[in-house]
Formats: structure tokens, C-alpha cells, sequence
């Protein structure tokens, strides 16, 4: 998005019918206040459109494409029919998830005693350093200390971090972490390359668990873990690095893991 009061070329955006023409319909921008649109009935629709109100009526909440931007910078040529079903879709998603994401730092600063200043203030802080105000919420939910990580401090924290895990199920649970693996042997390397297949053999597409190893530089390697929930995922860590720490040691060697 970009980063002024107007939406670049290309870009998808949320709006909102607010009146329907014979040759096409104005739009007011949901996410840029006094930002107007316009569809031109070649836009709405693939094909001849007969009736315009049977595929946008006043009210309705749309994803269009910016086609191009008036000189006067407060209008906008838009496009219905460019934006395919998929990316409307994930596009409304994420408004929802950032409408909802401002809810809940409401919930927060009631909580903590922010006025609307210190407020914005903290919104406007972690869009810039997670991308969006949900993401960091995300963030939140799956990696405990990611906004600490991100720079922020302060009490509000905590509060942040619990609203965050009640209320943000994320897609899915990711850890890191990094193995120290050593072996004074000529198999060295065979040994190193069996103990970390054993920790991503424990890969799952069913239950939509992946592990995954990587080269940090001798003697570090990186792994990575994705599981539905935190559950799976603690215990599959657990499994994972049992794994390659046991066949390092059984094979003569040493092995540490540490989580991020």
C-alpha cells in the first residue's frame, strides 16, 4: 500500500458504493477518507452489462483495482472486473483482519490507560514495523517476544501479547531455532546430514506439520518448524531435536539446540 493518503496503480482497494449511474458507479475509498472512485460500466463486469444494479447496488463493499489516478489526486479510475475471485477474497480478508486488528489495540489502550494520541501514536509504530496492525498481532499470537524483538518496550506489552493469543489464531505455529552439531569422524558428514533427516522426517502433510533443516555455516544449522498450534508443535520440537541430538550422540558426536 502505499504510503500516502493515495493508492498507487495496480493496487487493490476496499470500497464502498455510494451512488449507481447508468454508466457507471462512484465509490468512496474505505481505508482513504475523502479518497472518491469511479467504476465506468466497461469495468464492472466481463461481458455486456444490460442492468448495472444487478452487479453493484449503493451500500455494497467492493475490491477494485486502481486502473489510474485523476490529476485533481482525490478521484480514481477503477476496475470490478480486473480483480479475480481468489484475490477479492483474500483481499476482504485481509480489511476484516486489519478492522479487527484496530478493535483490539482499542481493547488494549482501555486497558492500559491510552489516550487516543499515545493510541495512534503505538498503531501507527507497529504498522511500520510488522507491515500491517494484524500482523503484528500475529506475530504476537505465534512467537512469544516477537514485538520485544521488534524494538518495543513498556508494560503495555504483556497485555498485548495475551489479547493477542486469545484472540489471533494464526494459520499456523513457527519456531526456530539453531542445532550445534560436531563429529570428529570421516563420516562426519553423513552422520550430520542422517541426524537432521531423522528431525525432518517428522514432517507431516496430514497433520500439516513441516520441519525443515538448513546449512548456517559449520558447526551451526538452522531448524525450522510449522505446526496448526502450539501444542503440536512444542512436541514436535521436542521430537525433533531428541532426534538429531540421539544420532549425533550415538554416533560419537555432540549436539545442542537452542530456540530462537
Amino acid at each position: 500500500m502505499s504510503n500516502n493518503n493515495t493508492p498507487d496503480e495496480g493496487e487493490l482497494v476496499v470500497a464502498t458504493v455510494k451512488t449507481v449511474k447508468q454508466n457507471g458507479a462512484y465509490v468512496d475509498l474505505d481505508e482513504f477518507p475523502g479518497i472518491e472512485g469511479f467504476i465506468f460500466i466497461g469495468e464492472i463486469a466481463s461481458g455486456w452489462v444490460k442492468n448495472i444494479r444487478g452487479f453493484v447496488r449503493e451500500g455494497q463493499r467492493v475490491i477494485c483495482k486502481v486502473m489510474r489516478t485523476r490529476k485533481d489526486g482525490t478521484s480514481l479510475e477503477l476496475s470490478l472486473k480486473s480483480v479475480s475471485e481468489e484475490r477479492r477474497r483474500d483481499r476482504l480478508q485481509e480489511w476484516k483482519n486489519e478492522q479487527r486488528a484496530h478493535q483490539l489495540l482499542k481493547v488494549l489502550g482501555e486497558k492500559v490507560g491510552w489516550d487516543e494520541g499515545e493510541l495512534n501514536e503505538t498503531s501507527e509504530e507497529l504498522i511500520d514495523a510488522f507491515g500491517t496492525l494484524y500482523a503484528s498481532f500475529e506475530e504476537a499470537a505465534m512467537q512469544e517476544g516477537s514485538i520485544v524483538n521488534a524494538g518495543f518496550e513498556g508494560a503495555w506489552i504483556e497485555a498485548f501479547v495475551e489479547i493477542a493469543v486469545e484472540n489471533i489464531i494464526p494459520a499456523f505455529v513457527e519456531l526456530r531455532g539453531t542445532l550445534i552439531l560436531t563429529i570428529n569422524s570421516t563420516q562426519g558428514v553423513s552422520v550430520i546430514r542422517d541426524a537432521l533427516l531423522a528431525a525432518e522426517s517428522l514432517s507431516d502433510e496430514e497433520q500439516e506439520i513441516t520441519v525443515s533443516c538448513h546449512y548456517d555455516g559449520a558447526p551451526n544449522y538452522r531448524l525450522e518448524l510449522k505446526a496448526p498450534d502450539f501444542k503440536i508443535a512444542e512436541a514436535t520440537w521436542e521430537q525433533a531435536t531428541s532426534a538429531v541430538i540421539g544420532h549425533m550422540v550415538n554416533a560419537g558426536g555432540e549436539a545442542t539446540s537452542e530456540r530462537e
